[in-house]
């Protein structure tokens, strides 16, 4: 996403337009999976490519768009939801709807765990929320032996009301993974995860009120600017992370028999 691949920078309105329009249309898009609401597409179709664009769209019936673009940005309330996740945590703030965070997921044995460090921007419109973000590169976060540092190129929700306390949430997500996946893997994410994570992200939403009752009502810093503690971080401090600067490890040959049962949670 960042322009020209060399600068960080902050997204602007017609990035988030651009991210707006790729969700929305249906042009050079393979359908791959669309059951009990959840639709999953692809772009990019060669044998090689585990660069793929997935985009997946669910509806949430009893589930407000404000609703749900809290519980996208609440990390409290992600420890009880996202059970792939491994960490995460707010690095610090660039501006009232920018920051750069830290995650982690847990990949299905026997490929290695991932991680991230990403530059994320929001932005309200009316009724309806977008939540984008790219890899970048903090001097204090760098990639770890523990894990796969893999390049998020463009991840994003848009969050869509629909009539009154419900909404379509859009995930749209270009990763490289920093490995040779095998093609089941590839499949995988497409059949299985992604409709898994949207379900997930669902049923999040309907739990969120009464949770979020119990913990810190008031505190909302994606929404509240003025309640944000973090550090502030200098664009100065970033740099795009390139993918071909870090470790590529080859994983073609793991078979999908040897995949961990953990993973039918995902």
């Amino acid at each position: 996403m960042s322009r020209e691949g060399e600068m960080v920078y902050i997204p602007d309105d017609s990035d988030f337009s651009s991210f707006r329009d790729q969700c929305e249309s249906l042009e050079g898009w393979h359908c791959r999976y669309n059951k009990a609401g959840v639709t999953v597409w692809s772009q990019g179709q060669e044998e090689s490519c585990t660069v793929q664009k997935i985009k997946t769209r669910i509806s949430c019936k009893d589930v407000p768009a404000e609703t749900l673009y809290d519980v996208l940005h609440d990390t409290r309330y992600r420890k009880k939801w996202d059970s792939n996740m491994i960490e995460t945590y707010d690095i610090g703030r660039l501006t009232v709807n920018a920051d750069v965070g830290y995650y982690s997921w847990k990949c299905p044995s026997p490929l290695k765990n991932r991680d991230f460090v990403t530059l994320r921007s929001w932005l309200p419109l009316g009724n309806d929320y977008m939540i984008i973000n790219y890899s970048v590169k903090h001097p204090k976060y760098p990639p770890r032996k523990d894990f796969v540092r893999a390049v998020s190129l463009q991840t994003g929700y848009l969050i869509k009301a629909n009539g009154a306390g419900a909404c379509i949430l859009y995930y749209l997500t270009q990763v490289d993974p920093r490995g040779s996946l095998p093609k089941w893997v590839v499949n995988r994410v497409s059949q299985f995860v992604a409709p898994k994570a949207m379900k997930k992200i669902y049923k999040a939403g309907l739990k969120y009120p009464e949770w979020k009752r119990k913990h810190d009502p008031g505190y909302k810093p994606w929404v509240y600017p003025e309640q944000n503690t973090l550090p502030s971080v200098s664009l100065a401090e970033l740099s795009v992370q390139h993918a071909d600067s870090l470790e590529n490890i080859d994983e073609t040959g793991l078979s999908e028999d040897h995949l961990s049962t953990s993973d039918h949670e995902a």
